[in-house]
């Protein structure tokens, strides 16, 4: 680990390691890689409380 990369008190929310200052909260490329590529694939969502599909359904009928 060279001096940019110290490690930081909190785990890395993908595989668990010490997360990395350049890449904070990630210890790697890879790992923030991984997380953006579940935000895009849409495994990670947010809630709200407006149901789209049932107003679309609604709007057909």
């Amino acid at each position: 680990m060279n001096d940019n990369q110290k490690p930081s008190e909190k785990a890395c929310p993908i595989c668990g390691r010490p997360a990395v200052e350049e890449t904070k909260p990630f210890c790697s490329k890879r790992c923030a890689d991984v997380d953006l590529s579940r935000w895009l694939g849409g495994v990670y969502r947010i809630e709200s409380p407006d149901r789209p599909d049932v107003e679309e359904a609604d709007e057909r009928e």
